[in-house]
């Protein structure tokens, strides 16, 4: 079957209110015409995809999980039409993606300064994205941390980034200098499994207040300090492994350069011991 991608975009805006009125409100169609056409559209998949009551709106285990896709979809046609767009107007552009904590700042200097026609756009990736615009086409190169799926992608190895345990300045520990995941044991971790938090604020904003401890990369507790709390190195974590990556079926020179002069410039930075090949 074919998808009808404006049934798609009704469908993702009373999932992201939860509400038929205010979404029809966002989408100027009333809200009699979105209800039908949601329903045109379970028809369609054959399953129902929303929970309707006289006072909210639920999605099913099926609605979550076209919600989820329905971003993944819009990502990879709204970046479709930019390229559209950009060749018509003749703008050469290159989209880096860096992971939160990881500065990409110095390579795109000095790519800027062989390559002064290019237009660089960075895309700042949310705590969980990590590969996924590299493959929907909303980047072309990621500046990334493992773990993520490699599967269909080129990584070069760029370094290692120790990990630093996040406590709030009053924690008994913050005394400390250095700890291990022994002192540890006691501690409620901050990780997907006890609490999956969108955001490295809103995880370091749990942790000041006293609901766990947060064991990241080094370079995110820098890049992120704040007053209230303190970072100390985990001295028997294992590092965390930083890395160029681009999808393997990207051959264009722009993004091939790209790769080259980063690859050159990001080994040289702080806190990264892996060489480049």
């Amino acid at each position: 079957m074919d998808l009808d991608l404006r049934k798609l975009r009704y469908f993702a805006a009373v999932a992201e209110h939860r509400h038929f009125g205010r979404a029809a409100e966002q989408l100027y169609i009333a809200q009699p015409v979105l209800s039908r056409q949601i329903r045109s559209l379970e028809q369609e998949l054959g399953c129902a995809l929303l929970v309707r009551t006289t006072r909210s709106v639920q999605l099913t285990a099926a609605g979550e999980q076209l919600h989820e896709e329905a971003r993944a979809v819009f990502a990879t046609v709204d970046a479709a039409v930019r390229r559209v767009h950009d060749t018509h107007r003749g703008v050469r552009r290159l989209v880096v993606a860096f992971a939160p904590g990881l500065h990409v700042s110095e390579a795109v200097r000095a790519f800027t300064a062989e390559h002064a026609d290019v237009a660089i756009e960075l895309f700042h990736l949310r705590w969980w994205e990590q590969d996924a615009p590299l493959r929907d086409g909303r980047a072309h190169v990621g500046y990334l941390r493992r773990p993520f799926d490699d599967t269909g992608l080129r990584v070069v190895p760029i370094g290692s980034d120790p990990k630093a345990a996040c406590l709030p300045v009053g924690h008994p520990l913050a005394r400390r200098t250095e700890l291990s995941w022994a002192d540890l044991d006691e501690q409620e971790i901050l990780d997907a499994r006890a609490r999956r938090t969108s955001s490295v604020e809103e995880k370091f904003e749990l942790v000041a207040a006293g609901h766990g401890v947060a064991v990241v990369p080094r370079s995110v507790a820098e890049s992120y300090s704040r007053p209230d709390l303190v970072h100390l190195p985990v001295t028997d974590a294992e590092p965390v492994e930083t890395c160029l990556v681009v999808a393997e079926d990207r051959r264009e020179p722009l993004v091939l350069d790209f790769m080259a002069v980063a690859a050159e410039t990001l080994a040289h930075g702080p806190q990264r011991s892996v060489s480049a090949d």
